[in-house]
């Protein structure tokens, strides 16, 4: 039986009519071309849906949620393919963007992973493209303070100075849609599922990256990304697994010291945000919205951030 030459593993959570619009964008008819679909037990249909209107779809349906790295891993396990493609449910594929990406990769065989262009559905590029963070810009990005950021250290991390309409060679990219080739996942192991969920792309570039491959960010190939649609289904348990990973991250590449520290700054932010709110909320102020993030800022410091 004829291997496929590239193997597209999404992980669903309750995002079907999302899916299926993914779903419909891929070439299901390729032989070349295998889909893999690992669902985490979604309750709003989506394992039926894949099994009557994508029959060439392999789905995994999971009885619990298994998180995005242990999902992703799932699927990659697995994968046939020469070519490995993640790609989150909440997108759509435009033109040719499988062909460039692998061209791209038979061309350039010490790159181990390259990442399209993300778009919004209404148009305009999203920024993917990072250089690794240092430990003083891990305690103010993705923050309520980034903005107290030094300009230079921003524009380092998001490499805003790199070409946007040309190949670029990034440390890792925002993992809506990551194109890796298969020996190097073979050679650095899969997603580290320490992580649930946010990270476990920068560390698992990191991981590329130290082991000699390069990143490449490709311009060339589109990807339409809706962003956060299942995540943002639960606000609460998304900001405790952002910053939870966060912390790990530091622990697995700063040290425990630096990582404990870290972790009772981001705390120290959720209180003071909570009171802010709370305040308001007592002045009157969108009282129904302030009683909500209140409820998700108790949430986050009850769980401690210790994962």
């Amino acid at each position: 039986m004829q291997l496929p030459d590239l193997s597209i593993i999404l992980v669903s959570w309750n995002v079907r009519e999302l899916l299926r619009a993914c779903l419909s964008s891929l070439p299901l008819a390729d032989p070349g071309v295998e889909v893999i679909v690992v669902d985490s037990a979604s309750a709003d249909g989506t394992p039926a849906m894949i099994a009557a209107d994508f029959p060439a779809v392999r789905l995994i349906a999971s009885p619990e949620n298994l998180g995005y790295t242990r999902g992703n891993n799932t699927g990659l396990a697995q994968a046939r393919g020469r070519y490995l493609f993640i790609l989150n449910p909440d997108t759509v594929i435009v033109g040719d963007a499988l062909a460039v990406m692998a061209a791209y990769l038979d061309l350039h065989p010490a790159v181990g992973l390259v990442g399209p262009q993300l778009l919004w559905p209404e148009g305009g590029g999203q920024s993917t493209r990072r250089r690794f963070p240092s430990l003083a810009l891990m305690f103010l990005e993705s923050t309520w303070l980034q903005r107290l950021a030094p300009r230079g250290w921003l524009n380092r991390f998001y490499a805003e100075d790199l070409p946007a309409d040309a190949p670029a060679e990034v440390d890792w990219l925002v993992g809506a849609a990551l194109f890796v080739r298969r020996a190097a996942w073979e050679q650095v192991g899969g997603l580290d599922e320490g992580f649930f969920m946010y990270s476990e792309e920068l560390d698992w570039q990191r991981r590329l990256r130290a082991a000699g491959w390069r990143v490449v960010h490709l311009p060339a190939a589109c990807v339409i990304h809706a962003e956060a649609r299942s995540s943002a289904q639960v606000p609460a348990p998304t900001h405790i697994r952002f910053n939870t990973s966060k912390v790990r991250y530091v622990r697995k590449y700063h040290g425990a010291v630096a990582a404990a520290t870290l972790r009772w700054w981001l705390l120290a932010q959720f209180a003071v945000q909570l009171v802010v709110e709370a305040v308001k909320g007592l002045l009157g102020h969108k009282p129904a919205l302030r009683r909500e993030r209140v409820a998700v800022y108790r949430a986050v410091l009850r769980s401690g951030l210790r994962g």
